[in-house]
């Protein structure tokens, strides 16, 4: 059996890149990248040269089972995606649940991501968070927005430049013009930029300055009443209480029946 390995990559300035994911990068057998164009510039930077193969949305379906027949039969393949972690937002989990159903060994590499930075960059609780990614464009977007209006965790969302005023918009509509956010564009590159405020500040902002580069956008949770807050920690609570007994082998308790204390009577008849 062979190795699949999820290699993250930068999301911009290359020397964010670590030092194993290149060793695991030259080692391979073959590099599965989302674009090998992009791949393909990183790996002349490095001076690597490996062979690789498309693997995408529009193709993964296609091609999962080759790759799972090369591991098997003993290849070491690295997954990389344009830029970051494969899987958040990428390609790569398909491969990686069809590699553990054959019984393929999957290693992750730690490295570059773009909402980590973002979300610790943005002033907002982080110690909580649900990331979301890039929210449906059309069919499901309003639905999933107002399942999210009362969450009290932060909330992470991808957007590209392009969408960005229009999804600032239906975040004011959803969640109030006053909900704290921070737009983060241009993550590790030169033009790395922060932008802060309340939802309806930094609309403000973007509709008078064109949004630019691929944004990850954090938006604060609903703040929550003490009576609220109070609930949330009792079940919590509750929770953990409940996690912290060990289970019973056999958790049925057979009671006798009140028939079964009785000494049975001598019936003559019976005889």
């Amino acid at each position: 059996m062979g190795t699949l390995y999820l290699v993250p990559t930068p999301v911009g300035n290359l020397e964010d890149i670590t030092m194993r994911a290149l060793r695991v990068l030259r080692e391979a057998d073959l590099v599965l990248a989302e674009d090998t164009r992009t791949s393909g510039i990183l790996l002349k930077h490095f001076d690597i040269h490996v062979p690789m193969q498309s693997y995408h949305k529009f193709n993964e379906h296609q091609t999962v089972q080759h790759v799972v027949e090369r591991l098997k039969a003993g290849d070491t393949v690295a997954v990389v995606s344009d830029a970051g972690t494969p899987g958040i937002s990428d390609p790569g989990f398909l491969v990686a649940r069809e590699a553990i159903r054959a019984g393929v060994e999957v290693i992750t590499l730690p490295g570059a991501t773009a909402f980590v930075p973002a979300l610790v960059s943005s002033g907002l609780p982080c110690d909580k968070f649900c990331f979301e990614g890039f929210l449906p464009q059309k069919k499901g977007r309003q639905t999933r927005l107002e399942e999210l209006k009362d969450e009290p965790r932060t909330i992470i969302f991808y957007e590209s430049p392009h969408r960005v005023v229009k999804a600032l918009q239906q975040f004011v509509e959803v969640f109030g013009p006053e909900r704290p956010v921070s737009c983060c564009r241009e993550i590790s590159k030169v033009h790395e930029q922060s932008v802060r405020g309340t939802l309806a500040e930094v609309l403000a902002h973007f509709e008078a300055n064109e949004p630019r580069g691929e944004f990850v956008i954090v938006v604060g949770g609903k703040e929550q009443t003490d009576e609220e807050r109070s609930e949330r920690k009792s079940k919590e609570k509750v929770q953990a209480a409940e996690a912290a007994v060990p289970e019973r082998a056999d958790k049925t308790i057979v009671k006798p029946s009140p028939k079964s204390k009785k000494k049975k009577e001598f019936d003559p008849n019976l005889i």
